[in-house]
């Protein structure tokens, strides 16, 4: 909670719709809910009773929703085989990706949807815009990739099956407790280890605890890479061995750097991080000292009400009426 004699810092928060709208797809098709038109309707009203909590719990004073370019991809362009192997997306689940920003631009909300690119790429931007304009930020998100975006001013609230208020919000401190990893090398940590739901994988040799072994023992990659290069890494084994021991497990250094020296494994690293790097100087199209412009809080009543309701669930209507026309009931304990 900010102390009573400061004034509080600006709340951004950035919105994963296509994250909530998948995790909500699984979780609500069995309830078959349809919208006043007869369309499906359930993994869209779920994602959207999502955000109505989140604003609720955080207060924000705008919200910046993240949407997928579903006709192209610059990632995929440069790796075909990008996200290979997932299961097809189900046609009614489809059908509210599409829908998705129509609903949110209706209500008056701030999407974007950056030309070949993805809603990670919208969360680094949120971050970084938030930094650069000395606001807050939380990104609201079920996908560990935005993990790497994490800082003093960006939070992420990491979706799980606790909902809203049973999911952890992770800061640099939480995340170092979860993963063994300080928050300026996640991205790094996560180009080692790989990611299979990309189809990105890792570097041979090193899995999740040996990469978070080793940036905690040698501080940085470009710390790594420059002690293999120059000095065959006699310090980062050393360095790595002697934080093993500490741990009370064995040495692993000389492993480790052979690993890394290998044909190949300097190029998979360089090859995941650009990968897996957000863009983060997209336009974001906010302008929060213009009264009414959309991602700005509170909504207009009618539109809330007429929007919502569209969705024929009543006790949403009345909440999202309640919490985004008016001061969210946690304005006072935004940080509680």
């Amino acid at each position: 909670m900010t102390p009573p004699d400061e004034t509080p810092r600006k709340l951004l928060l950035v919105v994963d719709a296509p994250s909530l709208l998948h995790r909500n797809h699984h979780a609500r098709a069995h309830t078959r809910a349809l919208d006043r038109a007869g369309r499906p309707v359930w993994a869209l009203h779920g994602m959207l009773r999502q955000i109505i909590e989140s604003i609720d719990r955080f207060a924000p004073d705008a919200v910046l929703f993240g949407l997928d370019d579903r006709t192209g991809s610059v990632r995929r362009d440069r790796y075909p085989d990008y996200k290979a192997g997932r299961a097809e997306k189900h046609p009614e689940l489809i059908d509210q990706l599409e829908r998705a920003g129509a609903l949110l631009d209706a209500l008056g909300l701030a999407t974007l949807t950056p030309p070949g690119l993805e809603a990670d790429d919208v969360s680094a931007s949120g971050a970084a815009w938030a930094r650069r304009h000395g606001w807050d930020c939380i990104i609201v998100t079920s996908d560990r990739d935005t993990f790497a975006h994490i800082s003093d001013s960006t939070k992420v609230l990491r979706l799980i099956d606790g909902g809203i208020h049973g999911s952890p919000l992770l800061d640099p401190r939480r995340l170092h407790t979860m993963y063994g990893v300080a928050a300026a090398n996640y991205l790094a940590y996560a180009a080692l280890r790989g990611d299979a739901s990309d189809n990105l994988p890792g570097v041979p040799g090193l899995g999740e605890k040996t990469a978070a072994a080793l940036l905690d023992a040698a501080g940085s990659m470009q710390a790594v890479w420059a002690d293999i290069e120059h000095d065959e890494g006699r310090n980062v084994a050393a360095a790595l061995d002697s934080w093993s021991l500490d741990q009370g497990g064995r040495r692993l250094g000389a492993r480790v750097v052979k690993h890394l020296a290998a044909p190949g494994a300097r190029e998979r690293y360089d090859f995941n991080v650009a990968m897996m790097r957000g863009h983060d100087d997209l336009d974001l199209g906010l302008t929060p000292d213009v009264p009414g412009t959309p991602g700005l809080l509170p909504l207009d009543i009618d539109r809330v009400s007429r929007v919502v309701g569209f969705l024929n669930v009543q006790a949403t209507t009345d909440l999202a009426v309640r919490v985004l026309t008016g001061t969210p009931a946690s304005a006072a304990t935004r940080w509680a």
